[in-house]
């Protein structure tokens, strides 16, 4: 019954969802076919891999995977997210022979329709892409499917536990499941996930963010030697948190420069908009502006440029940590050796959060003003946080192994595939 209520009202409802995004501009308006299971190319000759993950996050993870798998020859690689930031990023880092369409939604149409186009060899889904009929359809096909890089908080536990049946049949479903620590796997094992291997996080295996040295050196030469004070990946309504920071901590820095990524680049105007209410003078990277001697906020509307911050600042505050969402991935900060600060919610990278602070031995704040007096005794103290990195680099560095064991799982279904 839930299954059927389900099917039901998204396919009700897919249409009208869709409209909506588009008008918002979550989706490509070019490309919506794709979202309806239409291809928008051919399927190439030979063996087609499949790997399925929801954003930016978990398809930059699988880039160094994709390169394994594209080593031997006649494969393809068929890469799908959900979001316009995603397809952008792909567009711009995937690999010959790999290439991004956007998922289908979750309607049984949409997705017979993509399944019967591509006819995937395998499928890998990445971390927590639990939608019912992408999955079940591609069971149905017979398609060998492992989920990779699991993640399964507690409070997506709950959640489950309330259409417990219905869980338990996408969860098993899948022929292998890679999670990345032990709590993860009891969860997905409660739920009849089968040949099931702790294997850390894959990105913990993921290159150092990229940087262009050219830009980087420009950035480095306009913020002169001012000290800085590094926000990334934020959410609604943790941008006033760091702005509170930022104004207790101009008390003792008033030359201070506060760098402002926002997690989703549209929102530039908005925090521009907020900055400028509480009094600072704020610029936009997505204007060509560079921080110059009056600018208070830097606000870093722009795709792809926080291996840039990363190194040109010691340690980084990592948001969606002082709001509800669950964090952001630190390893990126903590592979280029910035010190790491978060908030309390960090249940999406919970193992990963644990064992950076562990070895770095602080970071963990409750609130703006923890922020800001943790952030004042870093400030003036560099070779603490100088330390502190590289700590925290040496426990990034620690936790690979994720890559090796993906590649030998990836081969093992297409074996059986064949077979």
């Amino acid at each position: 019954m839930t299954l059927a209520l389900y099917r039901g009202v998204i396919g009700a409802l897919a249409p009208a969802v869709l409209k909506a995004r588009t008008r918002r501009g979550k989706e490509d308006a070019s490309r919506l076919d794709e979202r309806r299971g239409i291809a928008s190319r051919l399927r190439p000759e030979g063996t087609l891999i499949w790997i399925h993950g929801a954003s930016v996050g978990e398809s930059l993870a699988v880039l160094p995977l994709i390169s394994k798998l594209l080593e031997k020859p006649s494969r393809h690689v068929l890469v799908t997210t959900g979001t316009v930031t995603s397809a952008q990023l792909m567009a711009e880092r995937l690999p010959p022979r790999a290439f991004h369409q956007y998922v289908p939604v979750d309607t049984c149409a949409a997705v017979r329709r993509f399944l019967a186009h591509w006819r995937p060899d395998i499928a890998l889904f990445v971390e927590a892409e639990l939608w019912p009929n992408l999955i079940l359809e591609t069971r149905a096909r017979g398609i060998p499917m492992a989920l990779v890089n699991a993640r399964f908080t507690q409070k997506s536990y709950e959640g489950w536990k309330r259409a417990a049946g219905l869980a338990t049949r996408i969860i098993s479903a899948f022929d292998a499941t890679l999670a990345q620590n032990g709590p993860i796997a009891k969860r997905l094992i409660a739920f009849g996930a089968k040949r099931v291997q702790i294997v850390g996080s894959l990105k913990a295996d993921v290159p150092p963010l990229p940087v262009n040295e050219a830009l980087l050196q420009e950035f480095r030469a306009a913020a002169g030697g001012r000290p800085m004070f590094l926000a990334a990946s934020t959410h609604p309504g943790e941008d006033d948190l760091i702005l509170e920071a930022a104004r207790n901590l101009r008390s003792a820095y008033p030359d201070l420069l506060t760098i402002l990524v926002p997690r989703h680049p549209q929102r530039g105007p908005e925090i521009e908009a907020l900055a400028n209410a509480g009094g600072f003078v704020a610029a936009r990277r997505s204007t060509g502006a560079l921080p110059a001697s009056p600018t208070h906020v830097y606000i870093a509307d722009t795709l792809g440029e926080l291996g840039l911050f990363y190194r040109a600042v010691p340690f980084a505050f990592l948001g969606g940590s002082l709001v509800g969402h669950g964090g952001q991935n630190p390893l990126e900060a903590a592979r280029l050796g910035a010190a790491i600060v978060t908030g309390l919610h960090t249940e999406n990278f919970e193992e990963i959060f644990r064992v950076l602070l562990d070895a770095q031995g602080e970071g963990r704040v409750n609130s703006a003003s923890d922020l800001a007096v943790l952030a004042d005794r870093w400030l003036a103290d560099p070779a603490l946080v100088s330390a502190l990195g590289a700590r925290a680099k040496t426990a990034a560095e620690s936790m690979g192994g994720a890559l090796a064991a993906t590649v030998e799982l990836a081969e093992n279904l297409l074996a059986h595939a064949r077979a």
